[in-house]
């Protein structure tokens, strides 16, 4: 898999939340080159390009999962971050 947005790849996973069977249910796919951060939510990974992407919702995720997320991403993930919300 790789970044929609540069091709980068391999791109990073992070797993919060999983089914017995391994279905990822929550997580994070990361692409390293470009610092952004594609959500995993009920199963199915978003890789929207930013304009289609829904950032409230994007935030409410960050918020949800920043104990497991790495600072690099909180702080200065694309398309939005935590930062962007203190700031």
């Amino acid at each position: 898999m790789a970044c929609p947005i540069d091709k980068h790849y391999p791109l990073e996973l992070f797993v919060f939340e999983e089914r017995e069977d391994g279905e990822i249910v929550e997580g994070l796919i990361w692409c390293s080159k470009c610092n952004r951060f594609y959500p995993i939510r009920d199963e199915i990974p978003e890789m929207l390009p930013d304009e289609l992407r829904n950032l409230k919702e994007d935030l409410e995720f960050l918020e949800k999962w920043k104990n497991r997320i790495p600072e690099e991403i909180l702080s200065g993930g694309k398309p939005i971050n935590l930062r962007f919300k203190r700031g």
